[in-house]
């Protein structure tokens, strides 16, 4: 039983690996179940025993963005001293994350443009959700301890800061220059910092 076990985990973090690695260069829609079982050596009807369909393969790869992200993200917060320079190592570590795993952005864009309550929609809210939660709480770290201008809303600076990341991901997708947001990001969040931060806040 663990041995199977063991196959089928495995079996399922390569089928969700290819699904991300696929989706670096072409929309989730076009990804088929074959395309999927090929690039891990399955049938399609092997495919399917370790996942019931494509959505439920897309959920996982989800699950999985929110699991490796938000921790890499936390930890670069951990590491930083304070919390404007802790947001500064989330916003690098964030765009290093999408260098590393490009087809990601189109995995989650592709989730948020489902109908309704669609379980892919409902996992990507989710991880939306802990990157804004990790993200509030380094900013009302900065307003405590009076690093944030007082004129400045939370809401809008968090929205902003996730803009600020969303459109250099944006950029990158319409011209195919994914590692140019790396030259980019620390002037992104430098503006963004300007534009936040109280007079003398460190």
């Amino acid at each position: 039983m663990a041995s199977t076990r063991h196959t089928t985990e495995t079996r399922q973090a390569q089928i969700v690996a290819a699904m991300i690695a696929l989706a670096a260069t072409r929309s989730p829609a076009e990804i088929s179940a074959h395309d999927l079982a090929a690039a891990v050596g399955l049938s399609s009807g092997g495919l399917f025993r370790h996942f019931d369909s494509k959505e439920v393969i897309g959920v996982a790869a989800i699950r999985w963005v929110e699991a490796s992200l938000l921790a890499r993200l936390a930890e670069a917060a951990q590491h930083a001293d304070g919390p404007f320079a802790a947001l500064g190592a989330v916003f690098r570590a964030h765009v290093d994350f999408v260098v590393a795993h490009p087809g990601v952005p189109r995995i989650v864009f592709h989730a948020l443009q489902q109908p309704g309550d669609a379980p892919l929609k409902r996992a990507v809210n989710q991880l939306l959700g802990g990157y804004r939660g990790l993200v509030a709480g380094l900013i009302e770290q900065a307003r405590g301890g009076g690093l944030l201008r007082t004129d400045v809303d939370p809401m809008a600076a968090i929205a902003l800061f996730i803009g600020g990341v969303q459109g250099l991901v944006m950029q990158a997708m319409a011209t195919g220059d994914v590692a140019g947001m790396l030259l980019r990001s620390d002037k992104v969040f430098e503006v963004w910092l300007g534009g936040v931060r109280a007079p003398g806040g460190g």
